[in-house]
């Protein structure tokens, strides 16, 4: 697959869907689907283990498209681009036009 624009620990905005307009700091991407921290709540009911030796209802976040969500530099969304910097490759925000890494 090709290098995904989003990254793990950015902050994003989703741009479509029930959480429209909330923005979050990204916990892990993978095939496609970012995982977003309090975005895309779901409702598990998990049965006792030593981990969670009560068991019971348990709320997680659960992956999101890529494609739902964008950047946020400076409080402003915006797409994100690739440019090379001398020698090595590093992504810029469209809006601004400054590098992100």
């Amino acid at each position: 697959m090709a290098t995904s624009k989003i990254k793990k620990g950015d902050t994003v905005q989703v741009i479509t869907g029930k959480d429209k307009g909330k923005q979050g700091k990204v916990l892990s991407v993978k095939d496609g689907k970012v995982l977003v921290e309090g975005i895309n709540q779901i409702t598990k009911h998990e049965k006792p283990s030593q981990r969670n030796a009560n068991g019971g209802i348990v709320h997680q976040e659960a992956p999101i498209d890529v494609s739902n969500v964008m950047y946020v530099a400076g409080g402003k969304v915006t797409r994100v681009g690739f440019r090379m910097d001398g020698d090595k490759k590093v992504r810029y925000a469209k809006a601004t036009g400054e590098n992100i890494d």
